[in-house]
């Protein structure tokens, strides 16, 4: 008889667990779907707090680690070993503990939610603490946020899974864990809040404001609880807006859309760049964090996160940014120290795309504010210099950074609300405002999506402000498609076409070669006076195009092509081989299935 595998986790804690279990278990029975909605919202916004405070406390001991050693070293080696480290063992545990792999970004909850019903893997409560913490936390260049927010989506979704709770409560649930994430890693409740319904939940009703403030605003309680101020990017000096600086500030917000392209574009092809370097998990990482290091010894703020060079800039103190470095020397001269500025910023695109590419965890929310606070300095310090106007650094750098996370995220109320509530205030509202209106304005001229979920958008994979085609994008064409379709090859005879047409109900016929590539189609309309000739006749005259799409394209794209061409078919390919073809009307069949689901759930 085989021996039962023993769970590794200690008794007490899978005894402590049962035991909680069995509480909101009776919780659920006595109080109404409503009140357990509520409650769950706590709870959910509590687990994630925690994981934030996790993540975040690691993080920000590391960075004043290695800021001790590089003061008695005198140069920052250890900021460019560590980071090596840190994306190797995230390599090591994705491969070794995690199945070979861990779904990265805030797409994944696009995804989740548009295409999986809200289902997120059990893993992903888990694995985005581990991995990011070894990534960002030993100095690779990204951000805690993105797995932040994985991670209070996945403790929302696996709640909500455990308490067999519908479909609405599940994405409901998914998207509070998210605005716990952000209000506590901001202590930012309405940012949280926002940032939850502007960006991964577009179509929620007013009616789902409610529990998703309940958690954000417990997120805030813990934050508060839990973290103390050194950790928190944070400013709450009552900064106020000038109207005579207007004129900089629209000035400001302009650079910065054009700036968030620039961002976007360059981190996309670095991560693609070094994310294809080779085929071997390990070879890519040290290289990848190999370049990433170099880098880092040359421009010490790369490393991390960078909130902590954020508030040196924020108080006018940029020459400390050379502390340390092979340019401590220049800290004198403050044109040689904007340079130094100027070129950090426009590198730490190239570092978070060789940071997440090479096989690191982290997001690009951490350094969108990085690089909106350096432009917001540089520009103020320029116009300073020169003598045009004796401008408000604080002011600038932390208005730069709405100005950028608005236009690569394309989320400008979240940004707006999230630098007004870090400031402490509202006197820069208007500023804010400016600024991110104009840098997305731009940003959304030159790229339709935001920067993390452009990869998956672009392919039509997830919409989640379009119920239709997240409806559509739930049907899997791979268990739909039909395959009992007569085909013939590039070097058919006349026979064979004459045969399927006047032998079954076809009204086409796929012509493929050897290898199964898909050449075109001959219609039947087109021939159907040739069937009855008794001479031969060269049908490979009447092969036309066809409409070819891959298994794996999102359905909603499947019925564009469809209703584009006008045909009720397409061929269906799977790594570029004919496998079938599938109709229209399967598909909407499949829709009407997926609409009744959720309207029962």
């Amino acid at each position: 008889m085989p021996k039962i595998k023993k769970s590794k986790t200690p008794k007490f804690i899978r005894r402590s667990i049962y035991n909680i279990k069995s509480i909101l278990g009776l919780l659920r029975i006595v109080l109404s779907d409503r009140q357990f909605l509520y409650f769950s919202c706590v709870i959910v916004g509590i687990t994630s707090a925690l994981a934030v405070t996790v993540l975040k406390t690691f993080a920000h001991n590391v960075f004043q680690f290695t800021t001790y050693v590089n003061k008695i070293l005198r140069l920052p080696y250890l900021n460019s070993i560590l980071p090596i480290l840190g994306i190797v063992l995230t390599v090591l545990i994705i491969r070794k503990f995690l199945n070979g792999s861990l779904e990265k970004g805030t797409a994944q909850i696009m995804i989740a939610v548009a295409k999986r019903s809200g289902f997120m893997p059990k893993k992903q409560m888990y694995a985005q603490i581990i991995t990011s913490s070894l990534t960002v936390g030993m100095g690779g260049s990204a951000g805690l946020e993105s797995p932040i927010t994985i991670t209070g989506a996945a403790l929302g979704s696996n709640y909500a899974q455990d308490f067999r709770l519908n479909y609405k409560d599940r994405t409901l649930l998914l998207a509070c864990g998210v605005a716990a994430g952000i209000a506590t890693a901001f202590n930012a409740p309405v940012a949280g809040v926002l940032f939850a319904i502007e960006v991964i939940l577009a179509d929620m009703s007013v009616s789902a404001f409610i529990p998703i403030m309940i958690s954000s605003a417990t997120g805030a309680i813990m934050s508060n609880l839990t973290l103390n101020g050194g950790i928190l990017l944070s400013f709450k000096r009552g900064l106020n807006f000038d109207y005579h600086n207007t004129i900089y500030y629209v000035l400001l917000g302009i650079i910065a859309g054009f700036l968030s392209v620039y961002h976007a574009r360059l981190f996309r092809w670095v991560e693609h760049r070094i994310g294809s370097y080779s085929k071997n998990v390990y070879t890519r990482a040290f290289v990848g964090a190999g370049i990433l290091g170099m880098l880092i010894f040359l421009f010490p703020p790369l490393f991390g996160e960078g909130y902590e060079n954020i508030k040196v800039l924020a108080n006018n103190q940029a020459g400390e940014l050379l502390d340390n470095s092979l340019f401590e020397h220049l800290n004198g001269n403050e044109w040689w120290i904007m340079l130094f500025v100027l070129i950090t910023m426009m590198i730490k695109s190239v570092a978070t795309g060789l940071t997440l590419g090479s096989g690191g965890n982290g997001g690009n929310f951490a350094p969108s504010l990085f690089v909106g606070s350096y432009l917001g300095y540089f520009v103020s310090k320029v116009v300073t210099l020169i003598g045009i106007k004796n401008l408000p650094i604080d002011n600038f750098t932390v208005v730069g950074m709405a100005a950028l996370l608005s236009g690569l995220f394309h989320a400008p109320l979240t940004a707006i609300f999230l630098i007004a509530e870090i400031t402490g205030g509202y006197g820069l509202i208007i500023p804010l405002m400016l600024v991110s209106s104009i840098s997305y304005a731009i940003a959304k001229r030159y790229d339709n999506y935001s920067m993390d979920i452009y990869s998956i958008a672009d392919k039509g994979i997830v919409f989640t402000s379009d119920k239709d085609r997240n409806i559509l994008d739930k049907i899997d064409v791979s268990l739909l498609y039909s395959s009992h379709l007569k085909t013939v090859f590039t070097d058919f005879t006349s026979q064979e076409i004459k045969d399927i047409f006047t032998n079954t109900n076809q009204y086409f016929v796929p012509v493929l070669d050897r290898s199964l590539i898909i050449q075109g189609i001959i219609m039947l309309n087109d021939v159907r006076k040739h069937l009855f000739f008794d001479q031969e006749t060269d049908f490979s005259e009447f092969i036309i195009t066809a409409n070819i799409v891959s298994v794996d394209d999102a359905t909603a794209k499947i019925i564009r092509i469809m209703e584009e061409s006008r045909h009720d078919y397409v061929l269906l390919t799977k790594d570029g081989k004919y496998i079938g073809y599938i109709t229209k009307s399967t598909i909407m069949d499949a829709y009407r299935q997926n609409l009744k689901k959720l309207r029962i759930e």
